[in-house]
């Protein structure tokens, strides 16, 4: 017995380990950039507007990225399933790249839009194609933890983002957020590169969805709807009817693309995908307008007002990890509904500093609140889909989660810049929409949870909630 020896079992490499080490540092890099460029374009987009007369394409230059992000989101999923997801990652890194250079180099709005339009296609394509790589190239065991890296990647942009995009306008000039970028994606694209060799479609890629093209189709009619949105207001006469058109196209483009009820709050599932799409277009869409009210009323430099954008990003981190240290200790239901309120009361805040000239710390302490308001609930929003939806239709309700984020806050954005530009107190208008966007949200909350289950699961979801 005393011979005897015990071999220990070698520990499987780490995230960080050499056998993954730069795909990790890559795929990490690529995410903040993508992070970065989305807050960094909210803080400068009111200098680059008065440099370029682009007020009346402001709401378009958000919106716009959005509705194509959600055609790169299916395309990217789609071609990654079939063919693997390098061709997806490369083609996705070079639209993005190349909205950046377009928007860097823009001398008109025009130009500009046109630019971030790239960037939205390249940018939730590359959402989709880098999960695909984690699904491929790191061990399941290392999934958890890549995924918190990423969504850490995400936090940190809002709060130094504003800062070093405001300073950069300041000191040398806004087209240097955006070139400045291109670089780095470059430069993080090379450390991903060699773990990309030998991956390719997963054996079961033949028997990807037969409705995949035509889930295809609806994004794109959505997304096509809400760019026609943003175009067809200001035509004489017919800019109303137009509008309603287009948004009752979008309404049917995107009922396959959700769960049955969705549109009309239906309790359980289809409210809580409902709730998301609503909570993301009135928060979103005042976190694109908050900086442009501090610079055009209250004379603000962009890295001043990029400072509502900060408070918020923290106060949804802190949140967000209140929420998740408590855990069942604060039912499911009670997290959403309060958090809404939350985000109504920020909504609120803003809204009367902008309607009634009330000092700007009124809206940069509400936007905090808000910010703490989306971190207690969007957490549980996705535990709640997970939990509700079947689990053979997980990644549908996955799919469906995000499209109505991005698809909601273009939505609202859209109508916002009508409002904007058809009015003359355009921020009043801009804060009053999305405060009633809030109180849509507010009564759709409780409905969340389900009353009456008989499945014992579900009864478990229910006594959480």
């Amino acid at each position: 017995m005393s011979d005897l020896k015990v071999t220990p079992v070698p520990a499987e490499p780490g995230v960080w380990s050499r056998a993954f080490f730069w795909v990790t540092l890559g795929s990490c890099a690529l995410v903040f950039l993508a992070a970065f460029e989305n807050i960094a374009v909210t803080t400068v987009m009111p200098a680059v507007s008065a440099d370029l007369d682009g007020a009346r394409w402001y709401a378009l230059a958000f919106a716009g990225p959005l509705a194509t992000g959600v055609i790169g989101m299916v395309a990217a999923g789609l071609w990654a399933d079939r063919k693997g997801p390098v061709a997806p990652l490369y083609t996705s890194v070079a639209l993005f790249a190349a909205g950046l250079l377009a928007c860097g180099l823009a001398t008109t709005m025009e130009a500009l839009v046109a630019g971030r339009l790239a960037q939205g296609l390249g940018g939730g394509a590359i959402t989709v194609a880098l999960y695909v790589v984690v699904g491929q190239v790191f061990p399941e065991a290392h999934h958890p933890k890549i995924f918190a890296l990423f969504a850490a990647a995400w936090v940190v942009p809002a709060l130094v983002g504003p800062a070093i995009a405001g300073g950069i306008t300041e000191l040398l000039s806004w087209h240097w957020v955006f070139l400045g970028v291109v670089g780095l994606v470059a430069a993080a694209m090379l450390m991903v590169v060699p773990a990309l060799r030998g991956v390719g479609a997963r054996e079961d890629a033949a028997a990807a969805s037969s409705h995949g093209p035509w889930l295809l189709v609806w994004a794109a009619v959505a997304a096509l709807s809400v760019l026609a949105l943003n175009l067809v207001g200001g035509v004489s006469g017919l800019g109303v009817a137009l509008s309603l058109a287009a948004i009752a196209v979008m309404v049917v483009a995107l009922r396959p693309l959700v769960p049955r009820g969705t549109l009309t709050a239906r309790r359980g599932l289809p409210s809580v995908i409902l709730l998301r799409g609503l909570a993301a277009g009135a928060f979103f869409s005042g976190d694109v307008y908050l900086p442009y009210l501090l610079t055009e009323e209250y004379g603000w430099g962009p890295a001043l007002a990029g400072l509502s954008l900060t408070l918020g990003g923290l106060s949804w981190s802190t949140a967000s990890a209140v929420q998740g240290q408590l855990g069942a200790r604060l039912p499911h239901g009670r997290a959403v509904t309060s958090g809404t309120a939350l985000i109504l009361g920020s909504l609120a805040a803003t809204f009367a500093t902008a309607a009634l000239g009330l000092h700007p710390a009124v809206a940069i302490i509400g936007w905090t609140v808000g910010g703490a308001g989306m971190g207690l609930m969007y957490p549980r929003l996705s535990t709640l889909a997970l939990g509700l939806a079947a689990p053979a239709e997980r990644g549908f309700t996955s799919s469906a989660l995000t499209i109505l984020d991005s698809l909601g806050a273009a939505l609202c954005l859209a109508v916002a810049g009508l409002l904007f530009a058809g009015l003359s107190h355009g921020f009043g208008a801009v804060f009053g929409f999305v405060t009633a966007v809030g109180v849509a949200a507010v009564i759709v909350a409780p409905r969340v949870t389900r009353t009456r289950e008989k499945s014992p699961v579900n009864e478990l979801i229910e006594v959480n909630a």
